[in-house]
């Protein structure tokens, strides 16, 4: 079995690889710009506002000594400081503030949203993740989009069983 990029390639049987092309794709999304809202970390309810968080900060370094001046005397924020054994220092924040921006989406504690209340977009298109084809056809109606996405089940075990 082949992967590119941790996709499975579609092959035949016989080990060709089928073209995407013949395929079809069904989606349902919810994009952030239209159907979520930016939220604070206290309506967001996160972790590092209602505990409380620390920064591990390594001030050997430059970037550590930027970071270190930066929340001392520019960032304003609440917290207490000691020093490890191993010469670290960890800045502990209160609860009940808000966190700061990270580079790194999976650390950053200030971009938080909330889904708004509005129907996902139901789409098809042709090809698969390899190729797109066409312009994305769009549902006002999942009922719709179900139904189109069953008849095409339908086509497919039909051709299935026809060899």
């Amino acid at each position: 079995m082949q992967t590119v990029n941790g996709h499975i390639v579609p092959t035949t049987r016989d080990g060709r690889v089928i073209p995407p092309t013949v395929f079809k794709t069904y989606q349902i999304a919810a994009p952030l710009r239209t159907h979520w809202r930016k939220v604070t970390c206290a309506e967001y309810e996160c972790d590092a506002y209602l505990l409380g968080w620390e920064s591990h900060i390594d001030e050997s370094t430059e970037l550590g000594q930027r970071q270190a001046y930066y929340i001392r005397s520019v960032c304003g924020k609440r917290f207490a400081e000691h020093r490890t054994d191993a010469g670290i220092t960890v800045f502990a924040f209160e609860a009940g503030q808000e966190g700061f921006a990270s580079r790194k989406a999976s650390e950053d504690h200030s971009q938080h949203y909330l889904p708004l209340e509005r129907e996902p977009v139901y789409s098809e298109r042709g090809g698969d993740w390899r190729m797109r084809i066409g312009t994305p056809r769009t549902y006002n109606r999942a009922d719709d989009w179900v139904d189109s996405f069953a008849n095409h089940q339908d086509r497919l075990a039909e051709t299935f069983r026809r060899g």
